[in-house]
């Protein structure tokens, strides 16, 4: 599997979630909002705000864990399933484009509109032309790299933030508090079904989480980055919307599709008019440009997953998933020169509440699984309370969003369903978490542990833990779960036979080995643990073995059951290797938690997992 460079700072995940939100949601919507519910639509918007909270931890939670490009596809099908994996990945895909054609769409309105200042008419076919290029032009950005992408992504976003902070601050003054008398016009459910409508106002934040593969350390700058962005990105939303409302009559915000440009033209004239239409073609950009970037992780994250086919999943010389971004961006082209866009807007919002849904939920089926190698470095707060009532208040949302979009997205669920049977069901092998938490419960046993072990691979690159010898032998270790409570003798014989092949050495003459250096001293290091180790015949061949007897094993020397085992054999000429090996073993046992973990393992897949991922000293050679 190709890696793409991890090149992404806390600016640069600050920024591409910050242009993600600030988009038609600001520069459009507060016109429609208020149409249906007056001033008290400011509140609509704080309400949408703090809906996402629990979207956003649960993403934070899911991307320090599983860190790769795919984001909420790639967490929903290694908790639920390939299944739901296609159709979170489809909608994740499906969502972010429209999102972004959409932007782009904006783009050509105000080309449009300052075409009419010069009297200058442009046709429809110019138009669509012209978003076109844009859309190419922001295809040659993210294909050329990752770096250049978020580049450009920092220069719009901190332009776009200094002419919103112009506008708050010119514009306060200006205020009239009887514009906000009626505050409530239409009551209570009209300001909640208005925060279903601007939702979507912050459904970019989480974004990012599509390529946490490329950020570096994305425990502290994925996190902070979106928590940053939804700070200051619902502070601006929150004055500049009071700045419009207080400045603006009513009748005036109902009639406008570019309210705050109409509302600096009342308090800075032309110049500002000309300035927030500058704002919002900042703001589109920074959308269409970070939510191109953001689609194309999930067409890339199935293709290697052989949902869609292995050609998305290739990447070029500039580390970036070519083939992805330009299927993509001509997906995008079809939106803009072809489809009715205002339904597919709004299914699109749909498919977004959907995937908050199932991040929601994604995070309560990795917790309840008790894998092991499943471990976020940072944790939703007051689980599992704050991820039930998110998934309750976000099935109200869905509801609210209308007859069509449900339907469209029922019909979309239905040609996941189709396309898992007809095409992916057979090649796709990683299991599931919900399959774990069946196995529990059951008390099943699963054939493959895939899940576990591409988690610990995971942790391993996220972490930097650089493998050495012992880890290599542990990888390939035979690990023997003694379900009863053998005589020592039994168990030696068990270890000889495990171990023969590897050591070319007869499996009698191990056993006596074993025997004879037990009688000579105790193996067992501290109550309950034993490290049999022994010397063998031959040049450079060393054996680890790891043993769990979870009834215990009755070793002469001592009272207590031994219950954790690490059997030791190599040729004298590794006597410093051997040293090493002892060494390593005992950092191991002294985690925090280990023993108790490796009795609770479910498999022995588990336990050689556990080992790989104890955060001891590597050894450099």
């Amino acid at each position: 599997m190709a890696k793409l460079e991890r090149s992404l700072s806390m600016l640069d995940v600050f920024c591409i979630a910050s242009g993600a939100m600030i988009s038609s949601g600001l520069f459009v919507l507060p016109s429609i909002a208020y149409a249906q519910a007056g001033p008290a639509s400011i509140i609509s918007y704080i309400f949408a705000s703090l809906l996402i909270i629990p979207g956003l931890l649960s993403k934070a939670e899911l991307a320090t864990a599983m860190p790769r490009s795919g984001g909420t596809y790639f967490y929903v099908q290694r908790s639920l399933g390939p299944l739901w994996g296609i159709f979170t990945g489809m909608a994740n895909w499906f969502s972010l484009a429209l999102k972004s054609a959409f932007a782009i769409i904006g783009i050509i309105a105000l080309i449009e509109v300052s075409a009419a200042l010069f009297d200058i008419q442009l046709s429809q076919f110019q138009l669509k032309s012209a978003g076109v290029l844009c859309c190419l032009f922001f295809t040659f950005l993210n294909i050329l790299s990752v770096k250049s992408t978020t580049r450009f992504q920092i220069f719009l976003v901190a332009g776009l933030l200094i002419i919103l902070t112009l506008y708050i601050t010119s514009g306060f003054n200006s205020v009239r508090i009887s514009r906000f008398d009626n505050f409530m016009p239409q009551g209570w459910s009209s300001v909640l079904s208005t925060a279903g409508l601007v939702f979507i106002s912050f459904g970019g934040l989480t974004q990012v989480a599509n390529i946490a593969e490329e950020v570096r350390n994305p425990a502290r700058n994925l996190t902070l980055g979106m928590i940053l962005a939804w700070l200051v990105v619902s502070l601006f939303y929150f004055l500049t919307i009071i700045v419009t409302f207080g400045v603006l009559y009513g009748e005036e915000l109902e009639s406008s599709y570019a309210p705050i440009a109409l509302a600096a033209n009342t308090f800075m004239s032309t110049p500002g008019f000309v300035l927030l239409s500058i704002g919002a073609l900042t703001a589109y950009i920074t959308t269409a440009n970070g939510g191109l970037l953001s689609a194309s992780r999930s067409p890339l994250a199935m293709s290697r997953d052989k949902l869609l086919p292995a050609l998305l999943g290739r990447v070029g010389k500039t580390q970036t998933p070519y083939v992805s971004i330009i299927i993509t961006s001509l997906f995008m082209i079809a939106a803009i020169t072809m489809l009715e866009i205002e339904i597919l807007v709004k299914t699109a919002s749909t498919l977004m509440i959907i995937l908050f849904l199932l991040d929601n939920a994604s995070v309560i089926i990795m917790r309840e699984s008790k894998i092991q190698s499943y471990r976020p470095e940072f944790c939703t707060p007051l689980y599992p309370y704050l991820n039930i009532i998110a998934i309750i208040l976000y099935c109200l949302l869905i509801i609210d969003m209308g007859l069509i979009p449900l339907l469209i997205s029922a019909g979309f669920f239905l040609l996941s369903i189709l396309w898992y049977f007809l095409f992916t069901r057979h090649h796709t092998k990683t299991s599931s978490a919900v399959m774990r938490i069946v196995q529990r419960v059951t008390d099943i046993q699963l054939k493959t542990s895939t899940l576990e072990n591409e988690l610990r691979d995971i942790l391993i690159e996220r972490d930097n833990i650089i493998e050495d010898r012992f880890d290599r032998l542990i990888r390939s270790c035979e690990i023997l779960d003694i379900p009863d409570s053998p005589q020592p003798e039994k168990l030696f014989a068990q270890i000889a036979s495990s171990m023969a092949e590897e050591l070319k050495v007869n499996r009698t003459q191990l056993y006596e080995k074993f025997i004879q250096r037990e009688k000579q001293s105790a193996t067992i290091i501290e109550p309950g643990l034993a490290i049999p180790h022994i010397i063998v015949n031959g040049r450079e061949v060393f054996c680890v073995s790891v043993i769990r007897a979870k009834q215990g094993i009755k070793f002469p020397s001592s009272d207590d059951p031994v219950k954790v085992i690490f059997a030791l054999a190599g040729s004298a000429d590794q006597r410093n290797f051997h040293l090493r090996a002892l060494m390593a073993i005992a950092q191991t046992l002294q985690q925090k938690n280990f023993v108790e973990n490796f009795l609770a393992a479910r498999t022995t897949e588990d336990i050689r997992n556990l080992i790989l991922l104890s955060s001891r000293k590597r050894d450099s050679n």
